[in-house]
């Protein structure tokens, strides 16, 4: 066995500072940024428009790029064989107002129309206001011409599904589905490997130049499933719960206090965010503490790892 290779390694995130973004990452999550502002934290990524770099150890200041390249694809694990491109896109974000109301295409349209791979996702709520919502799917089934129509005289939002949030609640949005995450909700996203976005609303906000922001009302026609979306799924009980599970990831919450230990295989990789508390792993003569906000990459293998400490960890897999 390559030791090296094998253990698990600490990342520091990739950062945007979009408009509707807020500082809780920073004063919350402990995220170190000379941005004045922090919408998404990108944990785990491989993606062009912003990745994750190795802190400390060998690979210290590699990304996640260069270090999948000096390791070997097989850290990745087997079901990622196959692919061209790293599997997932894992991140914070923070919305001190509200986001966009938007779409992301299936992998066949994006393949299609933008070279590149369409975009399923799930929101984990870490925290939230009293009283935020988000838009999650539409109230009603439309017809196409109706959704134009509203999205052209801004009235889209009458026909979207409106949903209170609470801390701890999950969504699941298949591609199609259109949403919009609320202000003053903080929340864990796991999606599939792309930053495809139509935007078919933006409250005629306006970006730091003064221009109003891009529109992809044709595209948005296209992919939008013109129905209510999936019911929705919420956390059950228990230290140890599966959030979503889908082709693309499945994603466990663990709930820490004292030691557990978690196997892997040779399958998949694990991505480990700590949502709360600190603790720390340990795994083929590597121990790395673990404090909130924290982001662990562990290659794919057969064997385990400890976990110890009292706190709370989302874990995402292929």
């Amino acid at each position: 066995m390559n030791t090296i290779k094998n253990k698990p390694i600490k990342l520091l995130p990739a950062f945007k500072d979009y408009l509707w973004g807020g500082t809780k990452l920073k004063t919350d999550f402990n995220k170190k940024s000379d941005l004045d502002i922090v919408a998404e934290s990108w944990e785990l990524s491989a993606n062009e428009d912003g990745q994750s770099v190795v802190s400390g150890g060998e690979f210290d200041g590699y990304t996640m790029r260069e270090y999948i390249a000096k390791v070997g694809k097989s850290v990745l694990g087997s079901k990622a064989q196959e692919m061209t491109y790293f599997p997932l896109l894992i991140k914070l974000i923070d919305a001190k107002t509200n986001l966009s109301v938007q779409v992301h295409p299936d992998d066949e349209y994006a393949e299609r129309v933008e070279h590149s791979y369409g975009k399923t996702e799930m929101w984990y709520v870490l925290d939230c206001e009293p009283g935020a919502f988000l838009y999650y799917g539409l109230n009603r089934e439309v017809s196409k011409e109706e959704f134009k129509e509203r999205i052209d005289n801004n009235t889209v939002l009458e026909v979207l599904n409106k949903v209170e949030v609470h801390k701890g609640d999950v969504f699941f949005i298949p591609s199609g589905t259109i949403h919009a995450i609320g202000a003053g909700i903080l929340i864990c996203e796991i999606q599939q490997n792309s930053n495809i976005t139509y935007r078919v609303y933006d409250y005629d906000r306006r970006d730091k130049y003064g221009r109003p922001r891009e529109l992809h009302i044709d595209k948005a026609l296209d992919v939008t499933e013109l129905r209510p979306a999936p019911k929705l799924t919420q956390t059950q009980g228990g230290d140890d719960a599966v959030l979503a599970s889908c082709k693309y990831f499945t994603v466990r919450r663990l709930r820490l206090n004292g030691k557990t230990e978690i196997d892997i295989d040779d399958t998949s990789f694990h991505s480990l965010i700590v949502t709360d508390g600190d603790g720390s792993i340990e795994m083929n003569d590597t121990k790395i503490e673990l404090h909130k906000g924290d982001s662990v990459f562990v290659p794919a293998q057969k064997g385990s790892y400890v976990l110890a400490g009292e706190g709370e960890i989302v874990l995402s897999r292929i």
